[in-house]
């Protein structure tokens, strides 16, 4: 087989990161986001903090967030109970989903990178993936779903002892003192500048 082959063969593969689920939707609800859709919040959280940072090589960043949780199209998401039972082999299955990929070689020094949480590059990626979960518990809050107020003091505990970079710590913050809807309801639209406008 080719390269072209293998990537082909990869990319596929990333296609069906839309179809796994994040295994906090047992504890959550059945509208929690997939694999895709956290990454892709991920990608944008880390962009976000890196405009407060000071020389964010945002190419890498971006790259990182992308590669992050990779190693569950195979090997999957373990939530904190599931965690006391099982045993992972993250990179057992990073390396499966890598092999003889054109991208084999940057893709493993990202992931070596992100996993040693020692460049600000993979700090702020480690910081997006946490802050993407406070992202959704309040979207979760604003639906009804009471359960996020049994996880604050755990997550105020990520606030204060796990995420790396200040600006994380203020968006955390932020999104606490926020109202998922405020994007819509605060921006133009017909309510407050159009044909509907009181």
């Amino acid at each position: 087989m080719n390269k072209l082959q293998r990537d082909t063969q990869f990319l596929y593969e990333i296609g069906c990161l839309r179809h796994i689920q994040r295994t906090w939707k047992q504890f959550l609800n059945p509208d929690f986001a997939n694999l895709s859709e956290h990454t892709l919040r991920v990608i944008w959280i880390a962009l976000a903090i890196a405009q407060y940072e000071k020389k964010v090589d945002t190419g890498k960043l971006v790259k990182m967030a992308l590669t992050h949780d990779l190693s569950e199209s195979r090997g999957v998401d373990v939530h904190y109970v599931s965690r006391e039972f099982v045993e992972r082999h993250e990179d057992k299955a990073f390396q499966a989903t890598v092999k003889d990929t054109s991208l084999q070689q940057e893709l493993n020094e990202l992931i070596s990178e992100y996993e040693a949480h020692q460049s600000l590059e993979a700090k702020i990626v480690k910081d997006a993936d946490n802050l993407d979960v406070d992202f959704e518990l309040q979207e979760q809050t604003v639906r009804g779903f009471t359960l996020s107020q049994k996880f604050a003091s755990m997550r105020k505990q990520v606030r204060d002892k796990k995420l790396y970079t200040k600006t994380a710590q203020k968006m955390w913050d932020e999104i606490y003192n926020s109202d998922p809807h405020d994007w819509h309801w605060q921006s133009t639209n017909r309510f407050n500048s159009g044909d509907w406008k009181l």
